[in-house]
């Protein structure tokens, strides 16, 4: 974890015992609801944060008895919207953690939520719009668009050709696209076509056959994630070009890890994204409602280059992701 604004949760006992604060709502006896809205489980990364969500508000209920959970999960931005909008009218929640569908769409009924006065955790996805939200907790959206760049810096040569699958269109994405460019930047590699695979294996596998169809040279995949990495592993077989590129992914997915543990040559490396940030971004929030605490602020998860060598730490076989 590279850096964080607030205190930790190894501060609370010390702070309290030290200061004689007792922990607000639960000296109170007061309930407080906590709404959970989350992508639904479409690929494989977003399987494993809804695994890790419903796990961690399992844990959170029998540790803290005042708390409440409403957990929604959305398959499209409409749906999260108005999943916002019911937490707010029909169960008062008292904070809401979320995860937004799309950046842009989610800003006006998040800023709603805070307006209203309700604590506002967002996670990972970050709004359209600064400073709306009380806590935003996500990986290192910057450094995996730089990690995987200075990988494909490295490992290239110049005049080496290229294609860069995107995500969803987030800021997340923004933020990753940019630094990898960044890291290429005055290698001489060209990046001859970029669109958005959505974070799905089956829009990224359309996305790479016209890459194919349309590219003779293709020297190696920026496929941006590990799900996109699998359709676009599976174009390439259809194509009978996997001699030709190799892909990069990221977050994670022990089925790419353990290529990467094996020394496929077609996914030489990874880089890590952990799903599991759900669970901090809900646990950090809770201390707002069950301690002295203060836990406003930034918590940014670091990115790291999986390779052969460190691949054995990153492999969780019983993993949902």
């Amino acid at each position: 974890m590279e850096r964080r604004t607030f205190l930790t949760t190894a501060a609370i006992g010390a702070a309290t015992a030290a200061t004689g604060v007792s922990l607000p709502a639960m000296a109170q006896g007061k309930k407080a609801v906590i709404g959970v809205s989350i992508p639904s489980a479409t690929h494989g990364f977003m399987g494993g944060l809804n695994w890790h969500a419903q796990d961690t508000i399992k844990r959170l209920k029998a540790t803290y008895t005042n708390l409440e959970f409403v957990l929604a999960t959305a398959g499209a931005v409409g749906k999260q919207v108005n999943d916002i909008e019911d937490m707010v009218a029909t169960r008062n929640i008292d904070a809401l953690v979320v995860l937004p569908f799309e950046s842009e769409p989610l800003t006006s009924p998040v800023k709603a939520v805070k307006d209203a006065g309700k604590w506002v955790t967002v996670v990972d996805r970050g709004l359209s719009q600064a400073g709306i939200e009380d806590l935003y907790v996500a990986g290192d959206n910057t450094a995996f668009g730089r990690v995987s760049g200075e990988y494909f810096k490295a490992n290239l040569k110049p005049g080496a050709k290229i294609v860069v699958l995107r995500g969803i269109p987030t800021t997340l994405d923004n933020e990753r696209v940019e630094a990898f460019q960044a890291a290429i930047a005055g290698s001489g590699i060209e990046i001859l076509d970029m669109q958005h695979g959505n974070w799905n294996r089956d829009k990224a596998f359309s996305v790479m056959q016209d890459y194919l169809s349309k590219h003779k040279q293709i020297d190696a995949v920026w496929a941006a994630d590990d799900d996109m990495a699998i359709g676009v592993m599976e174009a390439i077989a259809q194509s009978g070009r996997q001699k030709e590129m190799w892909i990069v992914g990221g977050a994670g997915m022990k089925q790419i890890i353990k290529r990467v543990m094996d020394k496929d040559p077609q996914i030489p490396v990874d880089v890590s994204y952990p799903p599991a940030l759900i669970s901090t971004a809900l646990e950090v929030t809770a201390l707002n409602f069950v301690s002295a605490t203060p836990v406003y602020g930034r918590f940014i998860i670091g990115s790291t280059l999986i390779t052969a060598e460190n691949a054995a730490q990153f492999y969780f076989p019983d993993s949902p992701f």
